[in-house]
């Protein structure tokens, strides 16, 4: 089983939803990188189950506990360890899905190709693991914000209610003035309505994250297999629950002509700009030093209370009611989860570079 992503900065999580804790180590991070654990804490409070209505009802505290790598705040170059202990773990609320597979869910997957599952909330591919890659993540944005990179992500679109306009277009200081991570306030309110009447029929919905990154060099990415949207393509389609990745103007670009889509060049006092930024900040691979920008795309939550038709590992046909505690819509603690992935991969490419 792969659990690093990385090449020169690396991230290995381990953990699961329902052990004694979760956790992970994060190797290659140069010596003397500021490490502010304040912050840190606050990325996984954006995180962490419980926070709102239209969250899952479990509470964790989530408080991140670092074991090595740092002394007098600052990195030393070696591992830096961590962990984050479980401590409001309801096991018995799935000993009913121990002999079930679950509609679109790993259960039947990790069955047939371990002979071994966790079925207590999911075991291994719960979201519950993305904690972990939260801390990894804050760590790589602290040593990026030293460069002057600064990455953003909020919600665009849940179900069919999308957010008029794009990231240039709208108040990026009022994501987080909201429970769903929207920065256009009437759009904020429909969604969350929306997620609220689908949390009451016990139902679950998906939708659309949008990120952009800020004041990334010309020269991050290569040619060939180390594209740098293949990179971010990889990190954020390893998140749970994903189904989609486009960036610039993405499948939008298939209804434009070559003249409408190319971004011509232009001088901007000494330096090379462009004149428009389809391209997403990429070209050939490379960034180009526009902002890049991309979308991902979340399914519905696979869990859901509704009655569902399945098997049971004998095959035998059964009526399935999952219980437990669930997010009706992923969304708004998937912002923080993108924006942490998005910085593994641009810590990697920025140590190459």
């Amino acid at each position: 089983m792969s659990n690093t992503i990385g090449k020169l900065f690396t991230f290995t999580s381990f953990g699961e939803s329902h052990g004694k804790g979760i956790g992970g180590i994060v190797d290659g991070c140069p010596s003397g990188i500021e490490i502010n654990e304040e912050f840190i804490q606050q990325e996984l409070n954006r995180r962490r189950p419980g926070q709102s209505a239209i969250s899952t009802p479990r509470k964790e505290g989530d408080k991140v506990e670092f074991l090595s790598g740092i002394f007098e705040g600052k990195t030393t170059g070696t591992p830096i360890a961590f962990v984050i202990w479980n401590e409001n773990q309801h096991s018995s609320d799935y000993d009913h899905l121990k002999e079930v597979y679950r509609p679109s869910h790993a259960d039947y997957t990790y069955q047939q190709k371990y002979g071994i599952r966790d079925h207590r909330g999911g075991g291994r591919s719960s979201a519950r693991e993305t904690a972990s890659r939260v801390v990894a993540g804050a760590i790589a944005k602290l040593a990026l914000m030293q460069q002057g990179i600064e990455i953003t992500a909020f919600t665009s679109q849940v179900g069919h209610i999308a957010m008029p306009g794009n990231y240039e277009t709208v108040d990026l200081s009022l994501i987080e003035s909201n429970v769903v991570r929207c920065p256009d306030t009437e759009t904020a309110e429909k969604m969350i309505d929306y997620i609220k009447i689908l949390k009451e029929e016990g139902d679950s919905i998906g939708g659309i994250i949008s990120c952009v990154i800020k004041g990334v060099p010309v020269g991050f990415g290569e040619p060939i297999f180390d594209k740098l949207q293949s990179r971010l393509a990889q990190s954020m389609l390893s998140i749970n629950a994903t189904h989609g990745f486009d960036y610039g103007r993405g499948f939008e670009g298939v209804s434009l002509k070559g003249s409408e889509m190319n971004d011509s060049f232009v001088k901007d006092g000494d330096k090379v700009t462009t004149k428009t930024n389809n391209s997403g900040g990429v070209q050939g691979g490379i960034s180009n030093g526009q902002d890049i920008y991309f979308r991902v795309l979340f399914k519905p939550v696979a869990t859901i209370s509704k009655k569902q038709d399945t098997l049971d590992i004998h095959a035998n046909e059964v009526e399935l009611e999952a219980r437990g505690r669930h997010d009706p819509c992923v969304l708004p603690r998937a912002v923080p989860i993108v924006e942490a992935m998005a910085a593994l991969t641009l810590m990697d490419l920025y140590l190459n570079h």
